[in-house]
């Protein structure tokens, strides 16, 4: 029977603060149960198993990360947009190591609800470019870009992989108008 007041949300909780604060791997079963003064076998009264709590987990970041970009993107359109999706991306991994790091997971196969968690965070980034009017591959392959360029920027500044001392906000912002250069003139089709 599961402990009287512990509900799923709490165990989602406990697993974003060891994700975020010891390592999206140090998330176990075992560790979750322990933070929470339980046993792991407790935890399966509201998660299914490890794959269902790593999947809480991205879904959680997903959510929270989608929520951020919109809230940067809020009444600004073109290169300023983008600057302020870009930056608000970065807080977002630095601010929740854990959580960004599990929202770079692939949904499973049939996986609707986590599917359409990665498609929003997506349309956030679609709608920053409608300023530089993409047809939709090419705003595909943006994306992608954007997001492979972010990440590569983020990972590495999360693992010490910028060790010479330049300001790394300026190495960022330089990163954000090189993108922003790479896509056709805003209001140019």
């Amino acid at each position: 029977m599961p402990r009287r007041g512990l509900d799923s949300r709490q165990v989602v909780d406990a697993a974003v603060q060891v994700a975020d604060h010891e390592g999206l791997a140090a998330v176990t079963l075992a560790r979750v149960a322990d933070s929470l003064g339980v046993r792991a076998p407790s935890l399966y009264h509201h998660v299914a198993g490890h794959d269902g709590l790593m999947r809480a987990i991205a879904l959680r970041g997903l959510s929270e990360l989608t929520a951020s970009l919109r809230a940067a993107a809020l009444g600004r359109a073109g290169p300023e947009a983008l600057a302020a999706t870009a930056n608000a991306y970065r807080d977002y991994a630095h601010a929740h190591p854990g959580r960004y790091a599990a929202t770079l997971r692939a949904p499973a196969a049939g996986d609707t609800e986590h599917e359409e968690a990665g498609s929003a965070a997506v349309e956030v980034l679609a709608a920053v470019l409608r300023a530089w009017h993409l047809e939709r591959d090419e705003m595909l392959h943006a994306v992608r870009v954007i997001r492979s360029a972010l990440h590569g920027f983020v990972a590495l500044e999360a693992a010490g992989g910028f060790a010479l001392p330049l300001d790394l906000d300026e190495s960022f912002e330089r990163l954000i108008r090189t993108l922003a250069a790479g896509l056709p003139p805003a209001e140019a089709r």
